[in-house]
Formats: C-alpha cells, sequence, structure tokens
C-alpha cells in the first residue's frame, strides 16, 4: 500500500489526464487496496461511480450518509440500483435522529447559513469523519465533476484534504458522456429527474429548476451548493 508522503500528487494528476475514469479508479485500488473508499449520495448521476466501482473494485466499501431527509423517491432508488449494481454499501448517519434534531434546533435548514452550517455538520460531515476513521481509509473516492458548479471548476484530479487523498475519477466527464454512459449500460435513472430536478439533495432543501435559475440555484434556496462535506478537514 502506498502512503500518502509517497504519492506524487503532480505526476499522478498528469497521469489521470491520460487515463480513463476505469484505469483511474483500479489505480488507485491497487495502490491503497483496502484503504481506498468510495462515497454515493444516490443522486441524479450517482449510479456511474458505482457501476464503475462495480466493475473494477466491487469490494471498495462505498459510504452512503443518510441524512433521514433523503427524498422518497430517493430512498426507493437506492434499492433499485443495489439490487441491479454489486457495490459494498456501508451506511452511516448522524447520531441524532431526524426526530432528535428538530426537537433540540428545530429546522435547521430554516435557520439562514448559521443552520445550514449546523445541520450539514449533524448530518454529514460528522457521520463522514466517522466513517472514514472506521474504515482507516487513506484515499477517498468521490464523483465531483468539473461541469456541475463553479465551485468545482479548478479542481484536480487528485488532491490531499486533512490527512487524506481525495480523488475524484469522473471529474472530467461532461453532462453528455454522463448520459450516454448510462444509457449505454441501461442504468435506471433517479425518478425525479423527469419532474425538473437537475441536482438531488435533501428533500427540504432541494427544488426543480425554474426558467432562469443555475443548478446552483435548485439546493439551500441559491445561498449555497455544496454542503461542506468535500471541504472538510
Amino acid at each position: 500500500m502506498s502512503s500518502i508522503s509517497q504519492f506524487d500528487l503532480t505526476t499522478v494528476n498528469d497521469q489521470f489526464k491520460n487515463m480513463n475514469a476505469g484505469e483511474r479508479i483500479t489505480m488507485l485500488w491497487e495502490e491503497f487496496g483496502a484503504h481506498a473508499v468510495a462515497s454515493t449520495s444516490f443522486g441524479l448521476q450517482a449510479a456511474v461511480m458505482l457501476k464503475l466501482i462495480s466493475e473494477h473494485c466491487p469490494e471498495m466499501p462505498v459510504i452512503f450518509v443518510d441524512t433521514g431527509y433523503n427524498f422518497p423517491e430517493t430512498y426507493r432508488y437506492i434499492d433499485t440500483l443495489i439490487e441491479k449494481l454489486d457495490v459494498n454499501l456501508k451506511h452511516y448517519s448522524s447520531p441524532y435522529s431526524a426526530s432528535q434534531q428538530e426537537a433540540r434546533w428545530g429546522k435547521l435548514w430554516e435557520n439562514g447559513s448559521e443552520g445550514l452550517e449546523h445541520y450539514a455538520r449533524l448530518n454529514k460531515v460528522e457521520p463522514m469523519n466517522r466513517a472514514l476513521d472506521e474504515l482507516n481509509a487513506t484515499v477517498w473516492l468521490s464523483g465531483l465533476r468539473r461541469s456541475q458548479s463553479k465551485t468545482r471548476a479548478d479542481r484536480e484530479f487528485l488532491e490531499t484534504q486533512g490527512q487524506r487523498l481525495k480523488a475524484y475519477p469522473i471529474l472530467d466527464w461532461p453532462d453528455a458522456q454522463v448520459e450516454h454512459f448510462l444509457q449505454h449500460h441501461e442504468i435506471p435513472t433517479h425518478p425525479l429527474r423527469s419532474q425538473g430536478y437537475v441536482t438531488m439533495g435533501d428533500w427540504h432543501s432541494t427544488r426543480p429548476i425554474e426558467e432562469g435559475m443555475t443548478a446552483e440555484e435548485t439546493r439551500f434556496n441559491g445561498e449555497k451548493y455544496e454542503c461542506g462535506l468535500h471541504y472538510q478537514i
């Protein structure tokens, strides 16, 4: 297994430019083995990474952080994909249930940026950090893509985040490539996609796109797009 200190990010980022997504995933699995994990949101395009992992390294742990506030359609979509794809799913959530949170702090998503930050720490950052620690993860694979948001436009394929590596095997995929991949492999799409949703998150903070809106504006009332999960220390 490689260590972060032995991993030359500049060299590997250059190598990744000339590799396809499957090759990138395979390389990381061969380098880090069981210390490589992936995460999934089971969002509109999450099936791409799940399919690639199921093909190239189905043993890799795939972390799903469940906020307890996903759309009912998302939970049913999870069942559909898990039945179809061979992935090693690991389920994590906040130690506080949705009802416990609302009893203590109310509906945090209604309390501006401070409430949203508290919500993210409780439901996303803490469970993910716990998952990474328990799984002894050295490298964390994510399905972020540059074209999804202006906050992701300058990302490299690999970067350090705290004491770990973050890797984005499909970072350079445009939307058209995602669509072709899903259709080619006959992978079911998220049921809310047909209702005008272009991004996916919790039911209280995600809405369908309307004329004149950007994708970022369909999340958190346009106040933010990143939940904090991909900027944690």
